[in-house]
């Protein structure tokens, strides 16, 4: 008589909840995409505003009015960002009067590369020169969209300049009303799960926010004083540019490192340019091995795999100033996720793993011997 085992079944419940769980990652992804004039720079204040939230605590512990602290420190965070603005614009401007020699230099270079491919691959000018001609005409089919995109975001950065001071101030001032409001959206079982949410989310994002501008600060640093040693023209522009662009995790770095290394090699010569790209390989190394790991990685405990997709997602919806929200707002879930039973699954694969034992994914285990 064979007897069978039965299998106990998933829950239910399981199903349900990952179910609902992607619909609402779907949903949030549609609003984003709908709602993105008015998302984008109301994230952008949020992300200040908590920043910002314990200078205007430490000025109302000192005597001063709740609007004035909050004015006060508004004021100071947009003129700092006013200040940053008009630094790169006036050098992008001065930059702009050696893009004829520039140009030039890379047009030289390209012909040395040219020849480089005929005498390389064996083949003929004519050859070469249609698939230059195909690679220059695809460039200006796509230099008009190029042009608007640029445009266009010129004009988004404009109207928030406007809105982001609003936004962060209103958001400061209401913030009880707001933190209240979440509150009574649910029922008193989960106030505690709700708080603690709210300090981790708060914890995490203000000390990932103030780690961010440590480390852009040390790269910036870094990179100006090595640009400066080997000579390359524009290194504070090009040192402050980069270290904007490593705030982007493993995208910027790569174009913050060509772009120094285009300016070198067409201001000097192509020595100067391998000393870039050793310089920016050397900064980048301290970075992720020291500065990211003491300054930042102890407090965002996202895995190298969440972090690229969160910030290739974050482009995808809104551009470039999504891939800088990507990764905050990635913490910030993975911080709901750790803290609600329903979903910490989802906030333990977002986690990064411990690797004081080997992993056990492909490690062969030993089969037990029987008793004889």
């Amino acid at each position: 008589m064979s007897t069978t085992t039965e299998r106990t079944p998933l829950p239910l419940a399981r199903y349900v909840t990952f179910t609902v769980v992607l619909l609402g990652i779907m949903a949030l992804v549609a609003i984003s995409l709908f709602a993105r004039p008015v998302l984008l720079p109301v994230s952008f204040s949020l992300l200040l505003a908590m920043l910002l939230n314990p200078v205007v605590m430490a000025m109302r512990h000192l005597g001063l009015n709740r609007v004035i602290s909050i004015g006060i420190a508004v004021f100071l965070s947009v003129s700092i960002i006013a200040g940053l603005g008009y630094f790169l614009v006036t050098q992008a401007m001065n930059f702009g009067d050696d893009m004829p020699r520039i140009e030039k230099a890379l047009d030289k270079v390209w012909r040395d590369g040219e020849r480089w491919v005929q005498k390389t691959f064996d083949m003929r000018s004519r050859e070469v020169d249609e698939v230059i001609e195909d690679v220059k005409q695809d460039s200006k089919q796509k230099g008009g969209s190029f042009v608007g995109r640029t445009l266009s975001t010129m004009a988004a950065l404009l109207s928030y300049l406007f809105l982001l001071p609003v936004f962060t101030f209103l958001i400061l001032f209401y913030k009880d009303l707001l933190l209240e409001f979440l509150r009574r959206l649910f029922p008193p079982k989960d106030q505690e799960v709700l708080q603690d949410v709210l300090v981790g989310t708060r914890g995490v994002v203000q000390s990932y926010l103030m780690g961010l501008l440590v480390e852009a600060l040390i790269v910036a640093t870094l990179n100006w004083i090595g640009l400066l040693v080997i000579g390359v023209r524009y290194a504070l522009l090009l040192a402050v540019m980069g270290a904007l662009l490593n705030l982007i995790p493993y995208i910027g770095m790569i174009i913050a490192t060509l772009v120094p290394m285009a300016v070198a090699l067409s201001l000097q010569d192509i020595t100067a340019a391998w000393w870039v790209l050793a310089l920016y390989a050397f900064v980048q190394f301290l970075d992720n091995n020291f500065i990211v790991p003491l300054v930042v990685a102890s407090r965002v405990e996202l895995n190298a795999l969440v972090s690229l997709l969160a910030v290739m997602v974050g482009g995808l919806i809104w551009g470039a100033p999504g891939m800088f929200l990507a990764i905050p707002f990635a913490a910030i879930l993975k911080v709901i996720c750790d803290r609600v039973p329903a979903i910490r699954p989802f906030g333990y694969v977002m986690g990064t793993v411990s690797m004081e034992e080997p992993p056990k994914l492909f490690r062969i285990s030993k089969p037990k011997q029987r008793p004889e």
